[in-house]
């Protein structure tokens, strides 16, 4: 691990591909008349340089193709790492066509893995696949500088409280440094998809998913009201720099991380959603309550104010008992007229 945290990217300024290109198919194309040239010369009874020259086209014509497998177009927002017999040479970060040296090989670890993100899953198939088998077809070893997202699997995780419940994230991502992206992790994709998934339960165990009494989310020894539903924007922020920390290894950046999804867990969700709705019934039945004992005040100091009558305690108490039985009540009174003596 020593070895491979030294290695520090280089950029390198290759030649001009175009130029290398045309010069090397004007030789091409010359080696191939000095072949039939030489040739003729042979068949004339030419000496000794008619056959050196007929060999030294041959072998050019036979080889020289070589020098193409030199020429990478590289698009912007677009890298490539080479390596020259296990050795970092450089990487091209510059957009163009260019020329280097034809020996060099593009590394790549993680370009047949397909992660559930954008680049990576193709539109025939939604199914997220993370494979590092040997792919039939030619691959990309070029590596992309775009900000990137990735949506992970949601996972079932246990809040403080002990309550399952569901979460997903969308992480956008790209990557800063190739060099550490290439040589410092095994895959940097699969490695990145590990550490979202790690720092993911590490922050989503310290929050309720609801706002809960003596719960201190921040680590400063005071109880607060951090939650997952309610402060969303604030436990993202968390997992975003909690991924940042595992990942600056690697070479990546974490620009941005959301929460895409969260629910209770479907095993507690129907027990969870009716104490929701008790919760919610008992909030708005503490507002009913605290409406009517006013209501019924405000009619009993009404009645004393313009004396409209004389009432007893009894009579006060039976008053209010009415009052509070018809403003309180989840269906309408139905009164009874008495048209005899109130007594």
């Amino acid at each position: 691990m020593t070895n491979s945290a030294q290695i520090e990217e280089k950029i390198l300024t290759p030649q001009n591909g175009w130029k290398v290109l045309i010069s090397s198919i004007l030789v091409y194309i010359a080696s191939i008349v000095g072949v039939a040239l030489c040739g003729s010369a042979m068949d004339n009874g030419a000496g000794i340089p008619a056959v050196i020259g007929f060999i030294v086209c041959l072998l050019y014509t036979c080889i020289g193709w070589i020098f193409w497998l030199g020429l990478k177009v590289i698009r912007p927002n677009e890298a490539l790492v080479l390596t020259l017999f296990g050795r970092y040479v450089g990487t091209m970060k510059n957009e163009g066509f260019f020329f280097v040296n034809p020996f060099c090989v593009s590394v790549n670890p993680a370009a047949r893995t397909k992660l559930n993100q954008s680049g990576d899953v193709s539109s025939a198939s939604s199914t997220v696949t993370v494979t590092g088998t040997t792919a039939a077809s030619a691959v990309n070893n070029k590596i992309s500088l775009k900000v990137m997202t990735l949506n992970n699997n949601r996972q079932k995780i246990n809040d403080c409280l002990g309550n399952p419940v569901e979460i997903g994230i969308a992480v956008m991502w790209r990557v800063t440094d190739t060099a550490k992206a290439v040589f410092n992790v095994d895959n940097y994709k699969e490695y990145l998809s590990l550490q979202c998934d790690s720092a993911l339960r590490e922050i989503v165990r310290i929050y309720p998913y609801d706002v809960a009494p003596g719960i201190d989310t921040t680590g400063d020894g005071i109880a607060d009201e951090g939650s997952l539903r309610g402060s969303s924007e604030v436990v993202a922020a968390r997992i975003r720099e909690k991924i940042s920390e595992k990942v600056v290894f690697a070479g990546l950046e974490i620009v941005e991380a959301r929460i895409t999804y969260l629910a209770y867990a479907p095993e507690i969700a129907a027990v969870m959603l009716q104490r929701q709705q008790a919760s919610a019934i008992i909030d708005a039945r503490k507002m009913i309550v605290d409406g009517a004992v006013g209501m019924v005040q405000m009619a009993l100091d009404k009645i004393s104010t313009e004396n409209l009558c004389d009432l007893d305690d009894e009579r006060k108490a039976q008053m209010v008992s009415n009052l509070l039985v018809v403003l309180c009540g989840s269906k309408d009174a139905q009164p009874i007229v008495n048209t005899g003596s109130i007594y």
